[in-house]
């Protein structure tokens, strides 16, 4: 066999072996729930050495997927896990972008959509059982790391918790923030900010619910929270910010798109934080919806024809593109996890 023919076969061969250590395998599971009536739809992203038929995952008519395997079989070893959050009315394709940009770092990702608050699941009923939202992600947890069919096996002390808008304050109630209800709404009634306050009534936030409110929801599987623009934030108390256990990396966005500025929200979530393992950054050019998914050519158009208004979440607030601002992110957050849960 001629030298140069087998040093092209060889290098073939490398990319492919190459290409399949980077692929992200996909799946959706649903996990029942025994004691009530929340099953939840979990989407989960996982390094895989399958060399399947790639598809996009995610994508719809507006917003971009990213190239997966579905159903692809886990690769062999353990890795650290990364639960993902989405915001009010979101879904697990808001953040889809970040679980590819993690898989090709080693993590295993998943993501619940969270009952009552999400595209596929509008239910009052389930809407106003905010505290329900970080028991959510620690029945993802649960389910993750017991069933290694799912996504392979779990490093257990490398889990870490990342969400976005609500999705922020459902990783900070996580990782160990504790929410008044009655702080909140007296916070509403000196500065009334109607696009958070207003949503108190549909969230459950009420003095009535105060015990299951200002429980703590924490799980101390977590090691590590990440939040993307989060809201709510003046409700958590000063006293459980400065307790907080565990590193957090806190993103703002620095373009308000309307009573919703990062300094009062994010930025009050990490001037109560402890100083020595909180990180704050505020993207000036970021507006709230900069860090979920790209979105297509003409896709704040077609919204706009179908929920007026709602087009703002295809906008950014700079000269950068989405994609740009999500390359900063993904950079920072993979750093801070890596330091804030190191492999052993």
């Amino acid at each position: 066999m001629p030298k140069t023919f087998l040093s092209a076969l060889l290098i073939a061969l490398s990319i492919s072996a190459a290409h399949a250590a980077d692929a992200i395998g996909f799946k959706e599971t649903t996990l029942p729930d025994t004691s009530g009536d929340r099953p939840l739809h979990v989407s989960i992203w996982y390094p895989t050495a399958d060399t399947g038929p790639v598809a996009e995952v995610g994508a719809n008519r507006v917003f971009h997927g990213i190239p997966a395997i579905t159903d692809a079989k886990p690769a062999g070893e353990a890795h650290p896990l990364v639960v993902l959050s989405h915001g009010y009315g979101g879904s697990w394709r808001n953040l889809n972008w970040l679980a590819g940009e993690l898989v090709h770092q080693g993590y295993v990702v998943a993501a619940p959509d969270h009952p009552g608050t999400t595209t596929f699941d509008k239910s009052p009923a389930q809407a106003d059982k905010l505290w329900e939202r970080p028991h959510d992600l620690s029945r993802v947890i649960d389910a993750v790391t017991a069933d290694p069919v799912l996504a392979g096996a779990i490093t257990p002390n490398r889990i870490a918790a990342i969400g976005h808008s609500l999705g922020g304050w459902t990783v900070a109630a996580l990782g160990g923030a504790r929410f008044s209800p009655s702080q909140f709404l007296n916070d509403c009634k000196a500065q009334l900010n109607p696009r958070t306050c207003g949503l108190a009534g549909e969230l459950g936030i009420d003095p009535t619910n105060a015990n299951q409110l200002d429980a703590d929801m924490s799980d101390a599987r977590v090691g590590a929270i990440v939040s993307l623009d989060l809201g709510l934030a003046r409700g958590f108390t000063s006293e459980s910010l400065a307790a907080f256990r565990v590193p957090a990396l806190i993103f703002g966005a620095g373009v308000d798109i309307g009573d919703l500025p990062a300094k009062l929200e994010s930025g009050y979530l990490a001037a109560n934080l402890p100083k020595a393992t909180t990180t704050y950054v505020e993207i000036a050019d970021a507006m709230h919806f900069s860090f979920m998914q790209l979105c297509k050519p003409g896709a704040a158009e077609l919204i706009e024809q179908d929920t007026p208004g709602d087009g703002i979440v295809c906008k950014d607030g700079g000269a950068r593109g989405r994609e740009t601002i999500h390359r900063q992110v993904a950079d920072m957050i993979i750093a801070f996890l890596a330091k804030a849960i190191p492999a052993k």
